[in-house]
């Protein structure tokens, strides 16, 4: 699917698309290699209790995705971790808006830190709070993390909210070339975002209405401070450009 929908986009963007993949160069971690490191992380941090034990077994004997065991594997080790993923769940408090010192933690593990950082990143994604997903996604890469696939997936999601076309183009590229077995829903997703994006234009309405649906986003989660406000300002300027442009055409057409 992802082929059809590339070759019936014209031009470059076709070819970016279609380009030759790299054969798999990134794959989702299995369940059993996930499943030794979680549980080598977990000694290391000095979790080796019967109950937590048999809270880890109980998790990895289910049938839940390898990221989401990873992560509850973190919330069963660390506090911090456990404190941080409840609260991006909680719709009801507010979205936050500075980078969690336990993801800059110089003593944690790039496994703890790369994985729960996108863990986190999916929460927040999930709410629409694309600016903070951004920033914790920029702290890994998909090569350090379980699930390069949902990496490449939530960045370019972000990206593509956040209208970074050039930026999400290029994780979408890496999501349908490099990942060996992404999901079809990741990919299908992925491809109609950039078949979406090859429709864009700076100097259109629909341009106007992109930046406007960002900044009802971003009120919607109380950001209406200078980020927001420069935006606004961009749609204003654009408008009255807009308008003289029109008003030039009519006087010319007089």
């Amino acid at each position: 699917m992802t082929a059809a929908l590339g070759l019936a986009t014209p031009g470059v963007f076709a070819a970016e698309l279609t380009r030759p993949a790299r054969f798999g160069a990134l794959e989702v971690a299995s369940a059993d290699a996930a499943r030794a490191q979680a549980a080598a992380w977990l000694k290391e941090v000095g979790k080796t209790d019967a109950a937590t034990q048999a809270q880890f077994e109980a998790l990895w004997a289910g049938d839940a995705p390898v990221l989401d065991k990873v992560a509850r594997t973190f919330e069963l080790g660390s506090s911090a971790a456990q404190n941080l993923l409840t609260r991006a769940r909680d719709t009801g408090t507010p979205a936050p808006t500075q980078l969690p010192e336990v993801l800059k933690d110089p003593k944690a593990s790039t496994f703890f830190k790369a994985n729960l950082a996108l863990a986190y990143a999916r929460i927040l994604c999930n709410r629409n709070v694309h600016d903070e997903a951004m920033e914790a996604l920029r702290l890994t890469r998909p090569e350090q993390v379980v699930d390069p696939a949902a990496y490449l997936f939530h960045r370019a999601l972000s990206e593509h909210a956040l209208l970074d076309k050039e930026a999400a183009i290029g994780s979408i590229n890496r999501l349908l070339d490099d990942v060996n077995g992404a999901p079809e829903r990741y990919r299908t997703l992925a491809a109609l975002m950039a078949l979406d994006m090859h429709t864009w234009s700076e100097k259109d309405l629909d341009a106007i209405a992109r930046k406007m649906k960002n900044v009802e986003r971003r009120l919607d989660l109380s950001r209406g401070g200078p980020k927001t406000q420069k935006i606004q300002r961009e749609i204003v300027a654009r408008l009255d450009e807009m308008i003289k442009e029109l008003e030039n055409k009519a006087k010319g057409g007089t």
